[in-house]
């Protein structure tokens, strides 16, 4: 049976495997961001633009790196949730 302190763990977890997925997303975008940021001080040009596209390649980059082991960590967790669902109902 669903106790609080399962329902709890599930949250938990599943929070700690979101940020773990999305953190080389963000990490990607952070340091693109930094170095255009950087560049645009150093050279004047303020061109709004000039950061979105960096960082759109930046992350479309790591998301082809990092995908796999992403895919795999969701499925992973999810398979685990699943195989939990006789335990915990029954």
């Amino acid at each position: 049976m669903f106790t609080t302190q399962t329902v709890l763990t599930i949250g938990a977890e599943a929070l700690w495997i979101t940020l773990i997925i999305s953190a080389p997303l963000l990490l990607a975008a952070l340091a693109t961001g930094l170095v255009v940021g950087i560049f645009q001080a150093a050279t004047q040009i303020n061109e709004m633009t000039l950061s979105f596209i960096p960082k759109l390649v930046a992350m479309f980059a790591v998301a082809v790196l990092a995908g796999p082991w992403m895919i795999a960590t969701i499925v992973d967790f999810m398979r685990r949730l699943i195989m939990q669902i006789p335990g915990t109902v029954g």
